[in-house]
Protein backbone atom coordinates (compact mmCIF):
# COMPACT_ATOMS: atom_id res chain seq x y z
CA UNK A 1 0.00 0.00 0.00
CA UNK A 2 1.32 3.06 -1.02
CA UNK A 3 -0.13 5.33 1.94
CA UNK A 4 -1.03 3.70 4.52
CA UNK A 5 -4.04 5.44 6.80
CA UNK A 6 -2.29 6.48 10.40
CA UNK A 7 -3.69 4.27 13.73
CA UNK A 8 -4.89 8.10 14.31
CA UNK A 9 -7.30 7.87 10.95
CA UNK A 10 -7.91 3.76 12.16
CA UNK A 11 -9.31 5.19 15.82
CA UNK A 12 -11.85 7.66 14.52
CA UNK A 13 -13.41 5.24 12.34
CA UNK A 14 -16.53 3.51 14.39
CA UNK A 15 -16.79 -0.32 15.69
CA UNK A 16 -17.99 -2.86 13.42
CA UNK A 17 -22.32 -2.45 13.38
CA UNK A 18 -21.68 1.12 14.94
CA UNK A 19 -23.49 2.82 12.44
CA UNK A 20 -26.59 -0.59 12.17
CA UNK A 21 -29.29 2.08 13.25
CA UNK A 22 -28.84 5.10 11.17
CA UNK A 23 -30.16 5.51 7.26
CA UNK A 24 -27.28 4.28 4.54
CA UNK A 25 -26.98 7.82 3.38
CA UNK A 26 -26.73 9.25 6.49
CA UNK A 27 -23.90 6.64 7.38
CA UNK A 28 -20.41 8.06 7.57
CA UNK A 29 -17.78 7.36 5.19
CA UNK A 30 -14.26 8.05 7.10
CA UNK A 31 -11.68 6.78 4.46
CA UNK A 32 -11.30 5.93 0.78
CA UNK A 33 -8.90 3.19 -0.86
CA UNK A 34 -8.54 3.70 -4.70
CA UNK A 35 -6.21 1.66 -7.18
CA UNK A 36 -6.95 2.21 -11.23
CA UNK A 37 -11.00 2.80 -11.18
CA UNK A 38 -11.44 0.64 -8.23
CA UNK A 39 -12.34 2.43 -5.13
CA UNK A 40 -13.86 1.13 -1.22
CA UNK A 41 -15.48 3.47 0.81
CA UNK A 42 -15.38 2.73 4.55
CA UNK A 43 -17.68 3.18 7.11
CA UNK A 44 -16.28 1.08 10.30
CA UNK A 45 -14.07 -0.96 11.15
CA UNK A 46 -12.71 -3.96 13.56
CA UNK A 47 -10.11 -1.93 15.40
CA UNK A 48 -7.72 -5.08 13.66
CA UNK A 49 -8.45 -6.17 9.72
CA UNK A 50 -11.75 -5.92 8.81
CA UNK A 51 -13.75 -2.94 7.81
CA UNK A 52 -17.07 -2.50 6.33
CA UNK A 53 -17.97 -0.21 3.59
CA UNK A 54 -18.74 0.14 -0.16
CA UNK A 55 -16.27 -1.41 -2.87
CA UNK A 56 -16.84 -0.31 -6.71
CA UNK A 57 -14.15 -2.60 -8.78
CA UNK A 58 -15.28 -0.11 -11.64
CA UNK A 59 -18.64 -1.78 -12.51
CA UNK A 60 -20.99 0.11 -10.52
CA UNK A 61 -23.78 -2.32 -11.76
CA UNK A 62 -21.70 -5.43 -9.35
CA UNK A 63 -20.41 -2.48 -6.85
CA UNK A 64 -21.80 -3.49 -3.15
CA UNK A 65 -21.81 -3.12 0.25
CA UNK A 66 -19.53 -5.77 2.40
CA UNK A 67 -16.83 -6.72 4.51
CA UNK A 68 -13.26 -5.72 3.37
CA UNK A 69 -9.97 -7.22 4.63
CA UNK A 70 -7.05 -4.68 5.31
CA UNK A 71 -4.75 -6.87 4.89
CA UNK A 72 -5.79 -7.77 1.49
CA UNK A 73 -6.11 -4.09 0.77
CA UNK A 74 -2.60 -3.66 1.47
CA UNK A 75 -1.22 -7.01 -0.49
CA UNK A 76 -3.28 -6.09 -3.38
CA UNK A 77 -1.18 -5.10 -6.84
CA UNK A 78 -2.88 -4.14 -9.86
CA UNK A 79 -0.13 -5.07 -12.40
CA UNK A 80 2.71 -2.86 -10.58
CA UNK A 81 0.34 -0.50 -9.16
CA UNK A 82 -0.69 -0.97 -5.19
CA UNK A 83 -3.64 0.68 -3.42
CA UNK A 84 -3.26 3.96 -2.05
CA UNK A 85 -5.27 6.00 0.58
CA UNK A 86 -6.70 8.90 -0.07
CA UNK A 87 -5.32 11.37 2.14
CA UNK A 88 -7.17 13.82 0.88
CA UNK A 89 -10.34 12.54 1.79
CA UNK A 90 -12.69 14.14 4.22
CA UNK A 91 -15.33 12.83 6.16
CA UNK A 92 -18.70 12.59 4.53
CA UNK A 93 -22.48 11.10 4.73
CA UNK A 94 -22.66 8.50 1.92
CA UNK A 95 -25.29 10.82 0.12
CA UNK A 96 -22.44 12.38 -0.67
CA UNK A 97 -20.54 10.45 -2.16
CA UNK A 98 -21.57 10.19 -6.05
CA UNK A 99 -19.61 7.00 -6.69
CA UNK A 100 -21.80 5.37 -4.41
CA UNK A 101 -25.00 7.27 -5.32
CA UNK A 102 -24.34 6.36 -8.67
CA UNK A 103 -23.75 2.89 -8.47
CA UNK A 104 -27.16 2.56 -6.10
CA UNK A 105 -25.89 1.95 -3.10
CA UNK A 106 -27.64 4.90 -1.37
CA UNK A 107 -30.94 3.99 -0.25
Amino acid sequence: MWSEPSKEELAKIPKLYAQEGTHTRSKKVYLHFFVGNCDWYITEFDGEDIFFGFTDLGDPENAEWGYISFKELRDLKVSWLEVDTDKHWQVKKVKEVSKIVEAGGCW
